[in-house]
């Protein structure tokens, strides 16, 4: 078998020179044009793209993609430049419904008429209460009135005079108060009585004389309709000539703006709201008067504002300060703020409500344009998210009463505001697991958000790439205002994007990393009243950063030194093997080493997963331990079963284990113990093993060996130490530079294997051996010692008890 080099220095990291990049600062490279085109997210573009060439009901946007690549800014930089080219939608406003107060109309007027309808119909107001007055004060409108009444009062008077002389006649006396009420007044003798003496008089007098009073009273009844009839005629005659000084103050100020709104807004109903309007304006006069010093009011006693509040404008979304279309991002999606809502007012203990308490939702507010929503905050809100999913079904949306539910048991009086049609795109940002879960739970949603934008959390690096990139990173030092990074700087941030995403052929685009950490750094070159940031400042704010969160591996890497955790990195063992993993604490992550132990002896049980049965190991975990008996069968159980017990588990490990990438270490440490041969500790294993013994790539291997090396630094580096791994993760490795060096001085090797006989070449320095044809392996080497160990096994199991027996015989 060929001896398997480690791995040079120079495939352990991807480097980008700092002489390769073509500007000497980052305030020399050209800022990309606009943000419409993003070069690392073509699938969500293209997606957006379609989105917006496409008006039919349905095609919303769900944008998936990690928390942390930037979404809400890659997105909203994409809309901008959209938004600016598109048409700024109408203005919308609630006016009173003349016909049916309970249900307001809208009218989506051309923007910015909606402030001056507003603006004008309150100035209308005021001209009226100041004007009308002054009509009515005027010499002209006071002869007519005087006129008016006084024709009144003679006929008046020439009634009351012929009832009074009827009532003479017929022994009575008619008499009128203050308030005009008429009453008579029995006369005896010619003396007219008091209540008082009327009582007194003789029972037969008195009934006489109501009777006779009952009498007069039907006599008379023909006065009193007159009587009524002219009171009548006089109250249409005052308020024909109020209507009449109305009429004139309307012509002065409401006319030239009716004409002015009709003409600039053609809406349609919006000439039938005026003239319903100035119908109620004639209607109620008295609401703009106030007479002999008591309240406004209507001539029927209403207040003031129970009139005029009719004729204000409920600007309901004012767009007169947009220059294109809308993008609304909703924070905070409750079923109010997304949906709006009509609000409340008490008036004398009960809840009262108007058209003029109607207030606009997010959804009303981006109509014409773009709604963007975080579907994680929506979910929060289940009315929220089930009214959306109502008014994109239906394209319209509702304002409803916030303060009632579909099963409120007492509802009291609201409103039910016209809905408005629905006319715009909205973009839901989430992860794929939520998009996932929202495909298998609701029906709608699959209807409604056709168009999925799937971002991408890397990219390939190559030439054009790391030019894009750049201009990136140009544009964040630019936006956040901070100070020039150099040549290093930039370079050292192209090989960060390599190392977040541990990849040496691709590049991280979880901008919002990079910007944090650029963030730091200046602000450290700040303090040092420096102007430019370097890579050595860069690398500074990077140990910073993890030396803030990297408490508990420190914890662990003590628990090493003190020998609490049983890692040896030098010598040799029988049935173990260093195995690597990955731990996560918050959002740090590191690797750490562990002893993973196997036992063999005769049995009939098998290799048992120690984990499993403790109910550690999660199913992958499990699914590799199968995998390693099945690898054993085809290669040892052809002609003879195996019998044996076996037990593999990781050494002073107490939480959950999980994955498979420990399977190519497990398989190892039971090799070793069936053979009886010791494995190197000075080498730490990690990758997967298939059935046939391929080693298959696995995830953090950056992270595992980094662990390993930190163990076998702290207890002294022998130059034979280092790591096994996949070959196929080489292009995974961006290893810190302590690592490197270490590698560059012979201090510490990486060893990439593809299959299982290479790593065991490695562990136990012995010829793995081949398969023969007539059976067995070849002679003394690894596979030929666990065959034969195999065979005692079988034997041991089939005869121990028999040779018991005789022995005991004997």
């Amino acid at each position: 078998m060929p001896t398997i080099a480690p791995l040079p220095a120079s495939r352990l990291h991807a480097t980008l020179y700092p002489a390769r990049i073509p500007w000497e600062t980052s305030k020399d490279i050209p800022l990309p044009r606009n943000g419409r085109q993003n070069p690392f997210q073509p699938r969500a573009m293209q997606a957006l793209d379609l989105a917006l060439q496409i008006k039919n009901q349905g095609y919303n946007v769900y944008l998936s993609g990690e928390a942390d690549l930037g979404r809400s800014h890659m997105l909203l930089s994409y809309l901008g430049p959209q938004a600016k080219k598109a048409q700024t939608p109408e203005d919308l406003v609630y006016v009173h419904n003349f016909a049916d107060p309970d249900r307001p109309c809208l009218f989506a007027l051309p923007t910015g008429m909606g402030k001056k309808l507003k603006q004008n119909l309150k100035e209308l107001i005021e001209h009226i209460r100041d004007e009308l007055p002054r009509r009515f004060e005027a010499s002209t409108y006071v002869k007519r009135r005087a006129k008016i009444v006084d024709n009144f009062q003679n006929a008046r008077m020439g009634l009351l005079r012929k009832m009074n002389s009827v009532a003479v006649d017929k022994g009575f006396n008619l008499d009128m108060d203050e308030s005009g009420g008429l009453t008579l007044y029995p006369l005896v003798e010619g003396k007219r009585l008091s209540e008082e003496e009327f009582d007194r008089l003789d029972t037969t007098l008195r009934l006489s004389l109501k009777s006779r009073g009952d009498n007069l009273v039907q006599a008379m009844s023909g006065y009193m309709r007159q009587l009524n009839k002219a009171e009548e005629s006089f109250q249409d005659d005052e308020r024909g000539l109020e209507r009449e000084a109305m009429t004139q103050v309307l012509t002065t100020f409401f006319n030239p703006i009716e004409q002015r709104m009709l003409k600039a807004c053609p809406v349609k109903g919006l000439d039938a709201y005026f003239t319903a309007l100035r119908e109620d304006i004639l209607k109620n006069t008295d609401a703009f008067l106030q007479r002999d010093g008591g309240p406004l009011g209507d001539p029927h006693g209403a207040p003031v504002e129970a009139v005029l509040y009719r004729y204000e404008v409920n600007l309901l979304v004012d767009n007169s300060g947009l220059d294109g279309a809308p993008i609304i991002v909703e924070d905070h999606p409750t079923a109010v703020n997304l949906l709006g809502c009509v609000e409340r007012e008490s008036e004398m203990g009960a809840l009262v409500t108007d058209f003029t308490l109607i207030r606009a939702g997010s959804i009303h507010k981006a109509n014409g344009g773009f709604l963007v929503l975080h579907i994680e905050d929506l979910l929060q809100h289940p009315n929220a998210w089930e009214g959306l999913l109502r008014a994109l079904r239906s394209n319209m949306a509702r304002i409803e009463d916030s303060g009632e539910g579909p099963d409120t048991p007492i509802r009291t009086k609201g409103i039910n505001p016209e809905p408005l049609p629905l006319n715009l795109k909205v973009v839901l940002i989430g992860d794929e697991e939520l998009y996932e879960g929202l495909l298998v739970n609701d029906d709608r949603f699959s209807k409604l958000f056709r168009i999925k934008a799937h971002m991408a959390d890397t990219t390939e690096r190559n030439a054009a790439n790391v030019r894009a990139y750049l201009g990136h990173i140009a544009t964040i030092i630019k936006e956040t205002e901070l100070p020039c990074f150099d040549r290093t700087a930039l370079a050292w941030l192209i090989d960060l994007g390599s190392h977040i995403c541990e990849d040496q052929r691709r590049l991280s685009l979880r901008f919002p990393e990079l910007r944090e950490l650029m963030i730091e750094a200046s602000a450290l070159t700040r303090m040092r009243k420096q102007d430019v940031v370097t890579a050595p400042v860069l690398e500074e704010a990077h140990a910073a950063r993890i030396y803030r969160a990297n408490l508990v591996e420190e914890i662990y890497m003590e628990e090493y030194d003190r020998n609490m955790i049983k890692v040896q990195t030098s010598g040799q063992a029988i049935g173990q093997v260093n195995g690597l993993s990955v731990t996560w604490h918050g959002d740090f992550e590191f690797g750490l080493p562990h002893r993973i132990s196997c036992t063999v002896g005769v049995g009939h049980e098998g290799i048992i997963d120690l984990e499993r049965e403790a109910e550690l190991g999660g199913p992958i975990h499990t699914k590799a331990m199968m995998i390693l008996k099945s690898y054993l069968t085809d290669l040892f159980a052809r002609k003879k079963p195996l019998v044996l017990s076996g037990s593999l588990y990781f050494e002073q490990s107490y939480a959950g284990i999980e994955g498979d990438s420990a399977s190519g270490a497990e398989l190892a440490a039971l090799l070793s113990a069936l053979a009886d041969v010791p494995v190197r500790l000075d080498l730490a294993f990690t990758g997967a093993v298939s059935q046939t013994g391929q080693i298959m790539a696995v995830g953090g291997v950056t992270r595992k060996i980094e662990g390993f090396y930190n163990v076998c630094a702290s207890q002294g580096l022998t130059g034979t130490q280092g790591v096994i791994m996949p070959f196929d993760n080489v292009d995974h490795l961006m290893l810190a530079p302590n690592v490197i060096e270490a590698v560059e001085k012979g201090q510490f090797s990486i060893y990439p294997v593809r299959r299982i006989e290479e790593a065991l070449a490695l562990l136990t320095g012995l010829s793995i051996g081949r398969r023969l044809k007539q059976g067995g392996f070849t002679k003394n080497s690894l596979y030929d010692m666990v065959d034969r160990r195999l065979e005692r096994l079988g034997d041991y199991a089939q005869n121990a008890f028999r040779r018991t027996r005789k022995s005991k015989e004997g």
